[in-house]
């Protein structure tokens, strides 16, 4: 009978104890559980005033929207009457007279003319403007001797230049590559020579720590953390070769653009000076396009705003 008490009692204390441990187990169990939703929920928060503070995705072909707009606009103002069709020709009008100078052969050469004189003179401005930022950003001796001689020629307005330009290299496409290549390299030398200039001192410091040479340095950290800054001297220089081709074309010209445009201004003809605004616009969207496509790729490493 004793036997028998004892057995039962270490049973109902088995009993007892497998089920408190149930107990603990299940409420360990909730606890991880309620400890998983508690941080997933956070990081969906923080995930969501992350979205809230950047700009969003990227849209597709974002930069055409602007344009398409204003022609809609413009298309839509010319058809209900609000233009005057001698000032602003309806878009239709402009497109049949690009039709008819290119067919005759008109817009073709000049169109090849103006590329020719805007790639040479970017061309030649690039160089200058590369090195010259190179040598003042990378050597005391060099910015001492061209650093204060471009922000004087900064200071000058560059189509100021074009009378002494003629009288220097006469009227023909020397002074006009020479002014586009002035106004190329500026911006250029001013935006690398500032981001040689920024490079953070520590950069420097931890490669003499770790004994690069100077050839190394340059390569991998000066290039690197300037090519920011090279790339918006680029943009603005591709800009600025469009923007002095407009004005030379028009000065002792017999082919371009611009000579076209001057040519149309002496006969009235408005729709072919929008023709040729036009033209310039889609080169100069079409150059500053591929530019930052360029940029996008050889500085996919950066994650900045707009990535």
């Amino acid at each position: 009978m004793t036997t028998t008490t004892a057995a039962t009692t270490a049973t109902a204390t088995a009993v007892s104890k497998s089920g408190e441990t149930g107990e603990t187990g299940e409420s360990v169990g909730a606890g991880e559980t309620s400890g998983a939703t508690e941080a997933a929920a956070s990081a969906r928060r923080t995930a969501r005033r992350r979205r809230a503070l950047s700009p969003g995705k990227r849209l597709p072909a974002s930069r055409l929207i602007g344009p398409v707009l204003f022609l809609a606009l413009w298309a839509a103002a010319s058809a209900a009457g609000q233009l005057d069709t001698n000032a602003i020709p309806a878009p239709w009008t402009v497109l049949r007279t690009a039709g008819q100078l290119w067919s005759d052969g008109t817009l073709p050469t000049d169109v090849l003319t103006s590329l020719q004189r805007a790639g040479t003179g970017f061309a030649l401005g690039l160089t200058a403007g590369v090195v010259l930022a190179l040598t003042a950003g990378l050597s005391r001796v060099g910015e001492a001797l061209i650093d204060g001689t471009v922000q004087l020629n900064r200071a000058i307005p560059t189509l100021g230049l074009i009378p002494l330009f003629i009288l220097w290299l006469g009227i023909g496409e020397t002074f006009k590559i020479a002014i586009i290549a002035i106004v190329v390299y500026i911006p250029i030398y001013l935006n690398l020579y500032s981001a040689l200039s920024g490079i953070d001192h520590r950069f420097v410091e931890l490669a003499e720590v770790q004994g690069l040479s100077r050839l190394r340095f340059i390569r991998e950290i000066v290039i690197p953390g300037a090519l920011p800054g090279f790339f918006v001297g680029l943009r603005l220089g591709v800009t600025g070769s469009w923007l002095g081709l407009v004005v030379l074309e028009q000065i002792n010209a017999t082919s371009g653009l611009g000579y076209m445009m001057f040519q149309a201004q002496n006969y009235g003809q408005t729709d072919v000076i929008l023709v040729g605004l036009l033209i310039y616009g889609i080169f100069g969207l079409v150059s500053d396009s591929a530019v930052r496509l360029i940029e996008r790729r050889v500085l996919s490493w950066r994650r900045t705003l707009n990535s």
